[in-house]
């Protein structure tokens, strides 16, 4: 009777691993020094292979690493021009960076791939940019020496330096990244996901009651979509108004939504991605006063709290085997913050 058990929960434990993202390599996540030749860089896009037993769900995989991810009042994300790079078509708005973020637009028109690098004191990030349009980027290696590229394709995984910028950052507020709209929580252009976490959290006077109750929708209303998970494009960025209103989405979209949610509510929030198990996968860390970022110690059962990941927990129904694997810290291990 006791192995029928095991193995059951086994199962349940699979099926909701298997319900969310998978992922063996990250795309454009790094920079190889030794390609830097004549203004150029090779983007190296490792290839993309679901695990073993697994269906392929390696486009969502590339929705994730191709683009390894806010606005509370006086939080607001700005190009303010007061200190810019230009450069090759390309503007960097580095006027913010003590609040944790540069802006980045290309001012011309191009069919060509535009990528924007941050590379900070320990961590390499890589993202899209669409040209014309202002991009926010979080500066979450904290303190330290960034330099910033915007990258135009040339042929297959070779890219142009259009400019670059190096800078020292020392943040006002070790907050400042995880409380602003970014390209990857973008609730600055999400009302509608705004105005619900406010009507979630309306009566609620304690941070850890709106957590509470932010998660707890986010898992009951939003459904994995795992159509989308197979047709998902690379360098996909959730709209969080969108996921709210289809009430469907990937492991990135409950992240995204509820990263948003939060920080709408001025309460500092992480996406986290990175591994539960082998698996590539995104989930979110909360700070709470007097107990710090709430990353191990998550959803409320009435007695304590445990991990906050809202796409196991809602595929998993919230069973107890799935909540069991979401509470050990030993199974996730985090690679980049937005």
């Amino acid at each position: 009777m006791k192995t029928r058990r095991k193995m059951l929960t086994a199962t349940v434990v699979s099926i909701a691993l298997l319900a969310a993202c998978f992922m063996q390599a990250d795309a454009f996540a790094f920079m190889d020094k030794n390609s830097i030749q004549q203004g150029e860089i090779v983007l190296a896009e490792e290839e993309l292979v679901p695990m073993a037993g697994t269906p392929d769900t390696s486009n969502e995989a590339k929705s994730l690493s191709s683009s390894p991810a806010a606005v509370t009042t006086g939080a607001v994300t700005e190009a303010s021009g007061e200190k810019t790079m230009q450069a090759g078509g390309a503007v960097i708005d580095y006027s913010n960076v003590t609040d944790g973020y540069v802006m980045v637009k290309f001012t011309e028109s191009t069919d060509k791939k535009l990528k924007v690098q941050v590379k900070g004191p320990q961590t390499v990030y890589t993202y899209n940019l669409t040209p014309k349009k202002w991009e926010t980027f979080p500066l979450t290696d904290g303190d330290g020496t960034y330099q910033i590229l915007v990258l135009k394709n040339i042929s297959d995984s070779r890219y142009s330096v259009q400019t670059t910028l190096s800078c020292e950052v020392q943040l006002k507020d070790a907050f400042g990244p995880y409380i602003r709209s970014n390209q990857y929580v973008n609730f600055a252009e999400a009302p509608k996901t705004v105005a619900k976490a406010a009507s979630l959290t309306k009566k609620k006077k304690k941070v850890l009651s709106k957590v509470d109750a932010v998660y707890n929708y986010v898992v009951k209303n939003i459904k994995y979509d795992k159509k989308k998970a197979e047709t998902v494009q690379s360098g996909y960025v959730p709209n969080l108004d969108s996921v709210l209103k289809n009430k469907k989405g990937i492991c990135f979209d409950y992240a995204a939504l509820m990263t948003g949610m939060l920080r709408s509510q001025g309460i500092p929030c992480k996406l986290v991605i990175g591994y539960a198990g082998t698996t590539y996968h995104a989930w979110i860390s909360v700070w709470v006063d007097g107990k710090g970022w709430v990353d191990d110690v998550i959803y409320f059962d009435g007695a304590s709290w445990k991990r906050m990941d809202p796409t196991f927990a809602s595929t998993g129904n919230k069973s107890k085997s799935v909540m069991k694997y979401i509470g050990n810290g030993k199974n996730y291990t985090a690679k980049y913050f937005y």
